[in-house]
């Protein structure tokens, strides 16, 4: 166990200056773990080792993917199997109230799948929203497949830019790089804050009680 955390710990290290040991089909299972925990970081670094050939740029997409649907599932399941108590003394770092905790959930018996692709790209509601999903009991076919669609969005746009914001590092003559690069930062920047307004304008997330 203490070996497989040092490791972890080493290729987190080395990551995070653009270096990856060649450890095999290890590397993607590493990476999804720590997508899993750490978030989007790792997969902009991930996509940056892979434009410098360290890593398969398809694989980093799929790694930091499966890493994100993972700890999705884990929220989810902690709704599921009414454990918020163990979230309360975090609820201001997750983003959790617990009065907008009871509307949310009665959003989610009717726009579950609506409400999680669009959280999934607000960069903020993704937890609350999991948690209320859970606590509603909502079934996992009814929007698993449309969240897993709003996860390859915003996956993919990670590794578009942290694979081209290397490139273009690496290479001050390519103009387009830097065309595709800003237009990428401007276009995610756009799209997180007008989603974010918009969930938030439909009052899905105000704070009302059941009573």
């Amino acid at each position: 166990m203490n070996v497989m955390v040092d490791v972890i710990h080493t290729f987190w290290q080395n990551l995070q200056i653009g270096v990856v040991n060649q450890i095999g089909s290890w590397n993607y299972l590493i990476i999804a773990l720590l997508v899993a925990v750490e978030g989007p970081i790792v997969t902009l670094l991930g996509a940056s080792a892979s434009a410098s050939g360290y890593l398969k740029t398809g694989f980093v997409l799929a790694a930091a993917a499966l890493g994100n649907l993972s700890a999705d599932l884990v929220w989810y399941n902690l709704g599921y199997l009414g454990k918020m108590e163990w979230l309360l003394p975090y609820q201001r770092w997750l983003g959790i109230k617990p009065r907008q905790m009871n509307h949310l959930q009665d959003e989610m018996h009717r726009h579950a799948a609506k409400i999680l692709f669009f959280a999934k790209l607000s960069a903020g509601f993704m937890i609350p929203s999991l948690l209320a999903a859970g606590m509603a009991k909502v079934p996992l076919k009814k929007w698993l497949p449309t969240l897993l669609a709003g996860e390859m969005i915003w996956t993919g746009a990670l590794v578009f830019i942290g694979y081209h914001g290397t490139k273009m590092l690496s290479s001050i003559s390519k103009g387009v790089e830097y065309i595709l690069l800003f237009s990428s930062l401007i276009f995610l920047a756009v799209m997180v804050y007008y989603i974010r307004r918009a969930l938030r304008s439909s009052g899905v997330f105000d704070e009302k009680s059941n009573e």
